[in-house]
């Protein structure tokens, strides 16, 4: 008979056999320390790993398939309790001076009474065989250094925060980390990385604390205004603010409004013109404008200084671009904005001619790597990064020029401004002198930039700016069926069909909508008919894009298989989560880290894994090689497919792009458009007629909700 009154049971983990990602479930060996069987366990299990002794509580159950099973529904780790258990844990090499021969010498003295002698009867080390004075001294205090760090973690595990996080926990907060949990869960959102108001509201549960607790609602206020400026806004609307922290913590108008109005005293939160803004944002926003407003009132701007001498090096200007050329000599800030293949290159190209002439000193940037590396290609400029444009410090967190000490140069220009936020556009404009000639370079119907804002967008709406855009598509440019399908996207037209008279060109267009075959056609195309027919390298010169990261054809089952296909080998490995990352991997930043000076969006080549130190190396760009440690892999995802707004900023030789029905929610105009243009000499669209259709036709965009483009019309 089914024993259905047993409802604990305790032992040590032998392996992990299933994870999910949310932490929710798993499926894991138990040797049971009442019998030394294992035993299969399912349920909401995080955070633990193979040699980790945990109790859990829960129920007896016969699956049909697998047998029989314990359903954990809560766990806590906890110390070994028998000989064999507590010999694995000291052998495992957690403890200074301790390895799997002491450990069992040890353990053969003392028994299961070994963890209270360590505890309480430290002297008796003494009476294990081969172990003098000087090395139980080192045990003991090796024991009493880990002793604290184990408290932490059993208790904080007990909540069911990750190895990962609980390591994060003690750096920041040292042996005080439980205390720090139970005084405030909340506070663990705030200073964490990862640890957003859900996770911690999660443990605040656990200990206790009261669903309507100020503590809570102001964690809700701050945790809405952090996941709506990760949308793009710069600050929300009040009432929308407040609906919206309500919703989120299941509690009332009124008590939204409380936690708003902690969080404005702790200033964290401030109001402006009946929006809710995190201080950093409204600063930038009042004083992005100003900045500019300063620029504009210099009359003597270097640009003035660019004269027509009649030689144009054999280029022959059309009319728009003759105007996008001599705006430079009219405002100290002009914008050029068009498609591909209008001829923005061009136009550069003789802006910098005359700059040179006249003596200027020219400085050129852009959002990200790969964008300064083309930029640095088409005009023959050494374009820089933003960043390292403005020397930012990881240390201070403030970039070497700023307001007190301006950029050293008479002309900038900006390429890819539509990925420009509005924190970064603040530092950037804070740091340019006036007197200065500025050219903004962008494309405004590419997607918004990731970041909070619509710069470009506000800059060009509030009419306020001198702004040309560029349209005539120029017959070399026309020949190209990727520019030309690009435009007509942009139009609202579907992209042609694929020519079926068999000559190469640059666009095709297979049409299929069922999940499974896009992506066994993606998967073909990648790894054998494109290089086959075209040339191009499957690791270094195609790239797939997609929109969405989940699904058949999202990024993350797209680039298990590609991995397995184009970095198949026995190479040394290391598993984060679910991810397995192998060296000779393609990665990509995802979040920016200022220390490493590497930046969202980067990719690179993960190029050396060292399990011992517990580090790898990373080599961006061909040449820049960095280091991180074991735990920073969160940091990184592979990038043999990538998201489309990822793409922003580069090209890449060849293109894979899978547009289906599954994508509904995030089919828009301005995202095929972009993942069009990201193609330099190939582009390969995978989709039904339906789905490309609909992203034609949905012109309508979230809304990013800013006051940049009214303050603006103030100056």
């Amino acid at each position: 008979m089914e024993d259905l009154f047993h409802n604990l049971i305790r032992g040590e983990i032998v392996r992990i056999i299933y994870e999910n990602q949310e932490g929710s479930y798993c499926v894991l060996k138990l040797r049971d320390e009442a019998d030394g069987r294992e035993k299969m366990m399912v349920g909401p299990i995080s955070g633990i790993g193979p040699g980790q002794n945990i109790e859990a509580s829960g129920r007896w159950e016969k699956h049909p398939e697998y047998g029989r099973q314990f359903h954990a529904s809560n766990f806590r780790p906890v110390l070994p309790s028998t000989a064999e258990g507590i010999t694995r844990f000291l052998g495992s090499g957690s403890i200074p001076g301790i390895g799997a021969k002491t450990a069992k010498a040890i353990v053969d003295r003392f028994g299961k009474d070994t963890l209270t002698v360590l505890e309480k009867f430290p002297g008796r080390l003494n009476e294990v065989p081969g172990i003098g004075k000087n090395k139980a001294s080192l045990i003991l205090k090796a024991w009493r250094e880990s002793a604290a760090l184990r408290d932490v973690y059993i208790y904080l595990q007990g909540l069911g925060i990750s190895q990962t996080y609980c390591k994060k926990l003690y750096v920041k907060y040292g042996a005080h980390a439980a205390d720090v949990v139970k005084a405030n869960p909340y506070r663990l959102a705030e200073e964490i990385d990862g640890i957003g108001f859900l996770k911690a509201d999660a443990i605040a549960s656990e200990i206790g604390i009261a669903k309507d607790s100020p503590e809570r609602m102001t964690a809700a206020a701050i945790y809405t205004m952090n996941q709506e400026t990760g949308n793009g806004h710069t600050g929300l609307p009040r009432e929308l603010f407040l609906k919206r922290v309500a919703q989120l913590a299941g509690q009332s108008i009124p008590a939204a409004e409380a936690g708003l109005r902690r969080g404005e005293e702790r200033k964290l939160l401030v109001e402006d013109r009946d929006m809710v803004y995190a201080p950093l944002l409204l600063r930038a926003e009042r004083m992005l404008p100003e900045a500019v407003a300063s620029l504009l009132a210099e009359k003597d701007f270097a640009g003035r200084r660019c004269l027509d001498d009649g030689r144009t090096c054999g280029v022959c200007l059309s009319e728009g671009q003759l105007l996008a050329v001599e705006r430079i000599r009219e405002s100290p800030l002009c914008i050029i904005t068009g498609g591909p293949g209008v001829g923005k290159t061009t136009v550069l190209g003789e802006i910098v001619r005359r700059a040179r002439h006249a003596g200027l000193k020219i400085a050129a940037a852009a959002p990200t790597g790969r964008a300064a590396k083309r930029m640095s290609e088409s005009t023959g400029l050494v374009a820089k990064t933003l960043h390292r444009l403005l020397v930012f410090d990881p240390k201070t967190g403030h970039f070497g020029y700023d307001d007190a000490n301006p950029l050293p140069c008479d002309l900038l220009i900006v390429d890819e401004v539509s990925m420009l936020d509005i924190l970064l556009a603040q530092a950037l404009f804070r740091a340019i002198k006036p007197g200065t000639s500025v050219l903004l370079v962008g494309d405004r119907d590419q997607l918004p930039p990731v970041g909070p804002g619509r710069v470009l967008a506000d800059f060009i709406a509030s009419g306020k700016f001198l702004t040309t855009e560029l349209t005539e598509v120029f017959r070399q440019s026309a020949d190209s069926r990727i520019i030309r399908n690009a435009h007509r996207i942009n139009r609202g037209e579907l992209p042609e069909k694929t020519p079926r008279n068999g000559t190469l060109s640059d666009f095709y267009w297979i049409e299929q909508d069922d999940p499974d075959k896009v992506q066994e056609l993606i998967i073909r195309t990648v790894t054998d008919r494109i290089p086959k027919r075209f040339g191009f390298r499957p690791f270094s010169d195609i790239q797939v894009l997609t929109p969405m990261n989940k699904g058949t054809c999202g990024t993350a089952a797209l680039n298990t298989l590609l991995q397995a296909e184009l970095n198949g080998g026995d190479a040394v490995s290391m598993q984060f989560g679910e991810r397995l990352f192998k060296a000779g991997d393609k990665v990509m930043q995802t979040s920016n880290n200022y220390e490493l000076q590497v930046f969202n969006g980067d990719q690179g080549i993960l190029t050396r894994i060292d399990p011992e130190k517990r580090k790898f190396n990373v080599l961006f760009d061909g040449n820049r090689a960095v280091e991180y440690a074991f735990d920073q892999a969160d940091e990184l995802t592979m990038a043999y497919a990538i998201t489309v707004h990822k793409s922003q900023g580069c090209e890449f030789p060849a293109v894979v792009l899978p547009i289906l029905s599954q994508h509904s929610i995030m089919l828009q105009r301005n995202l095929l458009y972009t993942a069009v243009t990201r193609a330099r000499k190939l582009l390969v669209l995978i989709g039904g007629s339906r789905a490309v259709q609909t992203a034609v036709r949905n012109i309508r965009q979230a809304p990013r909700y800013s006051l940049l483009a009214e303050r603006f019309l103030e100056l």
